[in-house]
């Protein structure tokens, strides 16, 4: 039952008079509909059809909590109209122009749909599902639905993807977390940037209100967004990934055999859907057609611009979306041609370089066993992992300064590399420690540590520990060449408190050793493709690198630590 409150309804009188209608993208007529779903709700969606377009068209869905009618980005009207998140799509791309119609659905609990978001659970899962089929189904459909989105509404592609529903037939998804978990919590240890999840960022008017000329039922389901929808969301503050709240928002996990075409991009600098998240996980299992856009940049989509520059640094990104969508929903023999030349994998390297891989991590990646140095290091918040404090999401180390480090911790080198060496893929350690108190934060990074000292972090992971022993830390995949002369620096500390909230047990831990496995290429980098340095690696180059004490680089290093001998075979340098 909807509730309207006196509050709400003084507001809904109070709001100034309604200003010019929100704009209707050119070439496409807007209609509003509405989707049952199984559970009972009622999803409101803003359909748009190519101007005079009579036949069944194609149709690019896209299920979001971000297309609420008054959050129309840069729109002050009062007025109804489709929300222009995706405009860039529909003009870059030639949507209407190409002969496609796009459906655009409020997840439940947003815009005028009713219910209460639930962050990817059961009931998100069944509006992508519903939503999907109903577009399938429409009598101005020609049966084939692809999704679009880029963060919340690009996982919502890795939802369509792990479902299946009848009817979808491609995915494009930009910026996605394969794991609900692990895109809030590693190994315990809590993102600060999935603090604002769900409350703050979805709370009693969740993402998008009304306007004055929205129908009643809108009107009447978006001010029933009230805050009671957060007690089913308890679960998201519980770090323990066993419950059946993280298990049933596990895509990696449930995504077995997906074979639909599935398009993505993946930034290792991107802070609000880590790649630590599970999305090179989830890609590596799907099984239809599939490309990857992977690189040095942080949370934009494919065409954004930093000041006159690509924010990836790649051009063509439009280009590739509608030619993966010709050949999926329009079965075009031509699209597919052009399709299966586009790079399976076009990767942006440390260097700033794009090449073509047939996959990623490269079938030629090995492991580099090294053992790790004994020592202590003080659990006690303090420590960043990093010179820029924008590789986290701000942690515990909001502002920096005193009393943060920088690079405290039990330090590990190798010996200076005789020749370049290629990681690409994702580190494993297993550190032997022993923690005199529960909880305790277990923290490893990996470093490009230069000639002069300057140690530049290329991966890390984090985990809380209880008990004496070995205890197995998954750092974030990475893609990083280290010239000749540089070493490889793992240091195991307490916390990046740039990046996780750290709740500290105050107390002194012991390191008694360890290993670290590093995913070192053999062979070398694949065909360079055309592309241009992410403005953001440029940045994190720039900014990242701290200096490590002499005194420590000469104690650390350990002679037995030697890359670029045997079993890594010979790099060369590009």
């Amino acid at each position: 039952m909807h509730r309207i409150t006196l509050l709400a309804l003084l507001a809904l009188l109070l709001v100034a008079a309604p200003a010019a209608a929100a704009p209707v993208p050119e070439g496409a007529e807007w209609t509003e509909e509405w989707i049952a779903t199984p559970d009972g709700e009622e999803l409101h969606a803003d359909v748009l059809r190519p101007v005079g377009v009579n036949r069944p068209t194609p149709v690019i869905a896209i299920v979001s909590p971000y297309l609420g009618h008054s959050v129309d980005d840069g729109n002050e009207s009062r007025d109804p109209g489709p929300s222009s998140r995706f405009h860039d799509l529909f003009e870059g791309g030639e949507v209407f122009e190409r002969g496609y119609s796009v459906v655009m659905v409020d997840l439940r609990g947003t815009g005028g749909s009713s219910g209460c978001l639930d962050i990817l659970g059961p009931g998100e899962q069944a509006d992508v599902k519903a939503a999907v089929e109903w577009a399938a189904t429409r009598p101005w459909s020609n049966g084939r639905v692809g999704m679009y989105g880029k963060s919340y509404d690009g996982n919502t592609g890795v939802v369509g993807a792990t479902l299946q529903p009848k009817g979808l037939e491609a995915v494009v998804a930009q910026q996605v977390v394969g794991d609900r978990y692990r895109g809030s919590y590693s190994g315990g240890v809590r993102y600060l940037q999935s603090l604002a999840y769900p409350a703050a960022s979805y709370g009693t008017q969740a993402e998008g209100g009304f306007t004055l000329g929205d129908d009643l039922k809108y009107t009447l389901n978006s001010l029933a967004h009230t805050a009671d929808c957060q007690a089913a969301l308890a679960g998201h503050y519980n770090p323990d990934e066993s419950t059946d709240f993280w298990k049933v928002r596990d895509f990696v996990d449930r995504n077995e055999g997906s074979t639909v075409p599935f398009l993505m991009t993946t930034g290792f600098l991107d802070v609000n859907t880590n790649i630590g998240g599970g999305a090179i996980d989830f890609y590596e299992k799907l099984r239809g057609p599939k490309r990857l856009w992977l690189g040095w940049w942080d949370h934009v989509r494919g065409n954004d611009m930093v000041d006159d520059r690509l924010a990836m640094g790649r051009r063509g990104w439009f280009d590739e979306v509608m030619r993966f969508y010709d050949a999926y929903l329009k079965g075009s023999r031509s699209a597919q041609a052009k399709v299966r030349r586009d790079p399976p994998v076009a990767l942006q390297g440390s260097d700033g370089r794009w090449r073509r891989e047939a996959a990623w991590p490269p079938a030629d990646t090995r492991p580099h066993v090294a053992p790790l140095n004994a020592g202590t290091y003080a659990d006690d918040g303090w420590n960043l992992g990093s010179g820029d404090l924008g590789a986290g999401a701000g942690g515990s180390a909001l502002y920096g300064g005193e009393p943060y480090t920088t690079g405290a911790g039990t330090w590990t080198l190798s010996r200076p590399l005789a020749r370049l060496a290629h990681l690409a893929g994702i580190p494993h350690a297993k550190v032997d420690v022993a923690p005199v108190a529960p909880q305790t934060n277990l923290v490893v990074n990996v470093y490009d540590v230069a000639p002069d000292g300057q140690a530049t972090m290329i991966s890390r992971g984090a985990r809380l520990v209880s008990e004496e022993g070995p205890a197995a830390v998954e750092l974030y995949p990475t893609e990083w060449q280290l010239p000749a002369g540089h070493r490889i620096g793992v240091l195991v500390s307490g916390a990046n408190a740039e990046a996780w909230v750290h709740v500290p047990t105050q107390t002194d831990v012991e390191v008694r050793g360890g290993t670290i496995a590093l995913p070192l290429r053999t062979r070398g980098p694949g065909r360079p493709l055309q592309g241009a340095p992410a403005p953001r690696l440029e940045s994190y180059r720039e900014d990242a690198p701290f200096s490590v004490d002499p005194a420590t680089l000469e104690s650390a290093e350990r002679g037995d630590f030697v890359v670029g001998r045997r079993g890594t075979g010979r790099l060369r340098a590009r």
